[in-house]
């Protein structure tokens, strides 16, 4: 009873404290109410947390499901079966010129093509069912097995663009048409398209192929990370370990911070008027895109790399000067590998945004028609993102699937990118 009634009292104030405090009643109805409001607030507060993942990863969902949906497409083609009779087109091709290097030029100039376009119009009365290429699936085969210039022979061969597209839905009625004829006449089948995995860019949505822009990104991303790297790492080192603090050092700091926020097109600018005007380096180049690039990601390399650095117990390095390590030692045998998988958190972040900019390589050239996949860092590229860009701008219809087939692409291309940095991040992980 009598702690009831000191519960409910007020304590009158003192010279220390004159505000008056009465204690809480929790029994009280407004106290109770106040707490179901508290309660039901944090619910709504955990429902609106859950309703925004959910539409995140709804987002997300309907993005890869819509990209699947209209690239898978571009990973098939629709074949047209062709029979071919060489021995009436008496094509005049010697065996000597069969052997080695010059056996395109041979079958090219001794109208191959005419000879594909011929046996298609004499089989459906319309050489035009073909694609621009086809006859280059005949030459490859007769480089393998000279002897079919002497026999008749069937191939199935890429159709057209039209006809490839209404294969799959989305044609015009009178290519629906012409397909429903040679579908009853059982020559029409899919495969997959290999020439897209192996080709590079062509005016032809049936020839165009993705391995040469995911070899120009792969040679920019190699410069990238080779240059980007070990500078934004030795620089994040010397400014947390070794930088005096004073006003250039901060200055430093500011520079550093504000780069990261400038925009991608600026040091596409930087690398037009430095790396091409000054230095006369070659344009459309992975070199060249990748030190621009690289000038975009050290800046968030820097950061990261510092804030790991930072984040190292101070215990580590005073335990490793107490038992007669040199400051040398101490950073690269002690706090450098403790640091590095937040570095390598950095670098992903970096890496990833440079894989898929489009804005510097477009300034530095790299938006060029390239009909071959480069050879080396210095030979005339492109790359993945700027070739869904060059793809998403052309007017035939077969170009569309390409895109999103290229953007597929680009996605599995930056997850195994990024699946590998995490596993090196992982591997070198140590906790203490």
């Amino acid at each position: 009873m009598s702690n009831t009634l000191v519960a409910q009292t007020p304590v009158v104030g003192t010279a220390h404290d004159p505000v008056a405090r009465v204690p809480t009643d929790w029994s009280t109805t407004s106290m109770q109410r106040r707490i179901r409001r508290r309660y039901a607030a944090e619910r709504r507060f955990r429902l609106m947390g859950l309703a925004a993942v959910v539409m995140s990863a709804g987002f997300l969902a309907f993005l890869l499901v819509t990209m699947l949906m209209q690239g898978l497409g571009g990973f098939t083609e629709t074949r047209i079966a062709v029979p071919i009779d060489f021995g009436a087109a008496r094509l005049a091709v010697t065996p000597a010129q069969m052997e080695g290097r010059g056996a395109d030029l041979a079958l090219a100039g001794a109208g191959l093509k005419g000879t594909v376009d011929t046996a298609a119009a004499r089989a459906f009365g319309d050489a035009t069912i073909l694609s621009d290429g086809a006859w280059l699936r005949v030459r490859d085969a007769v480089k393998a097995d000279p002897s079919l210039l002497s026999r008749r022979a069937t191939f199935d061969l890429p159709a057209a663009s039209g006809l490839d597209v209404a294969a799959k839905g989305q044609g015009t009625a009178a290519a629906e048409t012409t397909l429903a004829g040679l579908s009853q006449r059982g020559v029409v089948s899919r495969g997959l398209n290999r020439g897209f995995l192996v080709g590079a860019d062509a005016t032809d949505p049936t020839r165009v192929g993705i391995w040469g822009a995911f070899k120009g990104s792969l040679l920019t991303m190699l410069v990238t990370l080779a240059l980007a790297f070990p500078i934004g790492v030795l620089s994040a080192l010397y400014l947390e370990e070794y930088a005096p603090r004073n006003r250039w050092t901060d200055l430093i700091e500011v520079s550093i911070n504000n780069l990261a926020a400038v925009p991608s097109i600026i040091f596409g600018l930087l690398g037009l008027a430095v790396l091409l005007g000054t230095f006369g380096m070659p344009r459309s180049a992975p070199i060249v895109g990748g030190l621009t690039l690289a000038l975009m990601t050290m800046p968030v390399i820097v950061i990261a790399g510092r804030n790991a650095i930072k984040a190292v117990p101070p215990s580590i390095r005073d335990a490793a000067l107490g038992i007669g390590a040199s400051p040398i030692q101490v950073v690269f045998h002690h706090v450098l590998p403790l640091a590095l998988p937040g570095i390598l958190t950095g670098t992903i972040i970096g890496m990833a945004r440079a894989l898929g900019e489009t804005a510097p390589l477009l300034m530095i050239g790299m938006r060029a028609f390239i009909a071959a996949p480069p050879t080396g860092v210095s030979s005339p590229a492109t790359a993945l993102p700027v070739q869904i860009f060059l793809w998403s701008d052309q007017v035939d219809r077969g170009f569309v699937e390409k895109t999103s087939a290229a953007i597929i692409v680009l996605l599995v291309f930056l997850l195994a990118m990024n699946g590998f940095a995490i596993y090196l991040r992982n591997r070198f992980e140590t906790r203490w």
